[in-house]
């Protein structure tokens, strides 16, 4: 079971997500437990992201399941659920993935909003909700963890966030399991010496370096991932 988080919005965790589920096998499917940014259907709101995940997911999951918490407007989440006066806590968000089909996969993934620490209001944040999953989870089967996967999106300032977040999810006791370089500025300087220095710095294994892909999908992104 991994979730995946980025060094911040725009890093492409979704595109790292789905290129992921692409390449597992057996049972697999995605989750996206909160998304803003969503487009009115009349099946209801829908997220591209969470869409994504669902189209590399072969568990037959709702949508509902997938993406339990959605808002329309493209802003940070908490703000959304005070406009609509939605109660967005830790406990809320650990619950919905706990009732869903999650254990029953091979391979499960839950991909976040923002970076690691996207607040919730109150004072609390996704990755708590990370941490009560994990420990729930532990509680029935300590052969079972939450690993961690960052993605780095490769732009000016990569170095310092992917420090920055590496940290605190150790402070947080979880378990990184991987990275992986995705390139979001098709002009970013010395992006090999970039490449080296985080490799340098950073100790838990490399999944990978995604170079900017002007038509990026899943199958694409797969080709330059190993999990």
């Amino acid at each position: 079971m991994v979730f995946v988080t980025g060094t911040d919005t725009d890093s492409g965790k979704t595109l790292i997500s789905s290129a992921l589920l692409h390449n597992a096998t057996g049972k697999k499917c995605g989750f996206k437990p909160i998304a803003s940014g969503c487009e009115q259907t009349v099946d209801g709101l829908r997220n591209s992201d969470a869409l994504a995940l669902m189209a590399q997911s072969n568990m037959g999951l709702s949508y509902l399941q997938v993406n339990p918490i959605s808002f329309k407007p493209a802003i940070a989440p908490h703000i959304a659920a005070q406009k609509v006066g939605v109660s967005l806590t830790a406990k809320v968000v650990t619950d919905h993935l706990v009732a869903s089909p999650l254990l029953a996969a091979d391979f499960a993934l839950i991909e976040g909003a923002g970076g690691w620490r996207l607040p919730l209001g109150n004072g609390e944040y996704l990755s708590d909700s990370v941490r009560e999953l994990n420990a729930l989870i532990q509680q029935d089967d300590h052969t079972i963890n939450v690993g961690i996967i960052l993605v780095v999106g490769m732009k000016l300032g990569c170095l310092n966030h992917a420090l920055l977040s590496i940290e605190a999810i150790k402070a947080d006791g979880l378990n990184i399991i991987g990275w992986v370089a995705n390139q979001v500025d098709p002009n970013m300087c010395e992006i090999e010496a970039n490449l080296i220095s985080l490799k340098s710095l950073i100790s838990e294994p490399f999944l990978g370096y995604v170079p900017y892909l002007a038509n990026a999908n899943a199958q694409s992104a797969a080709k330059h991932i190993k999990l």
